[in-house]
């Protein structure tokens, strides 16, 4: 089965995780390519496109005149939820990048077009699928854990502001650091959980460190005047089982700390980090243990397997849901949980108070 393909937003995130995952599966046609910067459509068609593949830069108009199965919407957070609903209504199965959406209200109207027209929605969140995720959410489910009651989602940078595209730009974005990668890090927490029913948030977002003129950053000096989203956030989020979680997120901050997309989980029987590798931690017969886990093959000199990029696996699963009409990996419904959350810091943060949700 061929399985068309198009893509809305043809930036960063396009040309460096989904186009390269896409083209290497066999069952994908790269069909349609659409950007408000129409150069960056033809550029991605002219390195991944099928024979006779379209370039747009209006989605409407490739969304009324191209035969597709699948939408990748790449867009900036602000579009994702127009773009994907219409997507959907058009009769495409969408998998949009994170976070789901700029608001928990547009989030919802993206589920509830998902369920109306019978289309699959899935989100962007890759990390689930790289070898110490899979490995470590196995463990959760098996309950080796026990009763996971508190954890932490870390996902600090001391100084990598992307200072491209619209991320300073918190009306394109809705945000900074929290929302940009934070996301991912609360995807994971929650994800090995299994816990999403937060009862409420409380948190800080920060612009201490984007006022900083000619700053060391790992993409060259921000301009303070632009910077408008926060540098770094902190969030505590209390489930209604009585579960607790920590949330941090920063692109700036004066921490040697640093750690992207991982999280610290604490159980009944046992507790794991993602600190350095995978550590397994807990008491066995009177004595505590720490289980360093060996997620690479190893062996011999000449071959080290460590598996496959992430990006890909989560491109194959989502293309292979598709065609088996299978449940998707990454639900709608867990990443409305995410943006929730993601979304009561900020308001938390404004005006000093808790968020109930």
């Amino acid at each position: 089965m061929s399985v068309k393909v198009g893509i809305i937003g043809c930036g960063g995130i396009a040309e460096g995780k989904h186009l390269p995952a896409l083209s290497q599966i066999e069952e994908v046609e790269l069909v349609a390519f659409c950007d408000i910067k129409v150069k960056k459509a033809e550029k991605a068609n002219k390195e991944y496109g099928s024979v006779n593949a379209k370039v747009f830069e209006d989605y409407n108009k490739m969304l009324n005149s191209v035969e597709l199965d699948v939408v990748h919407v790449l867009t900036p957070n602000n579009a994702h939820a127009e773009i994907s609903i219409a997507a959907m209504q058009a009769g495409n199965q969408v998998m949009c990048e994170k976070p789901m959406a700029k608001t928990a209200e547009e989030a919802q109207k993206m589920i509830e077009a998902s369920k109306k027209t019978g289309k699959k929605l899935t989100i962007g969140y890759q990390n689930r699928f790289r070898k110490d995720a899979q490995y470590l959410h196995e463990v959760c489910q098996e309950g080796e854990l026990g009763e996971i009651y508190t954890a932490k989602a870390h996902a600090i940078r001391r100084r990598a502001v992307p200072t491209w595209g619209v991320f300073l730009d918190e009306q394109a974005q809705g945000g900074g650091p929290l929302i940009d990668i934070g996301t991912h890090a609360l995807d994971l927490t929650l994800w090995m959980m299994d816990n999403y029913k937060p009862k409420y948030v409380v948190g800080n977002a920060y612009h201490k460190l984007s006022e900083t003129k000619n700053a060391a950053n790992a993409w060259g000096p921000w301009d303070p005047d632009e910077f408008n989203v926060e540098d770094s956030a902190f969030g505590f989020v209390a489930m209604e089982n009585g579960a607790t979680i920590i949330l941090e997120a920063s692109w700036a901050l004066n921490s040697l700390d640093v750690k992207e997309a991982k999280t610290t989980l604490m159980g009944t029987k046992a507790g794991a980090d993602m600190n350095d590798g995978l550590t397994i931690n807990g008491e066995d017969h009177g004595l505590l243990y720490d289980k360093k886990i060996q997620l690479e093959t190893g062996g011999v000199d000449f071959y080290d397997e460590e598996g496959e990029d992430p990006a890909l696996l989560e491109a194959q699963a989502w293309i292979d849901a598709v065609i088996n009409d299978t449940e998707v990996v990454v639900k709608p419904e867990e990443a409305l949980t995410v943006t929730e959350i993601l979304e009561a810091i900020y308001q938390s943060s404004k005006t000093g108070e808790p968020v109930y949700l």
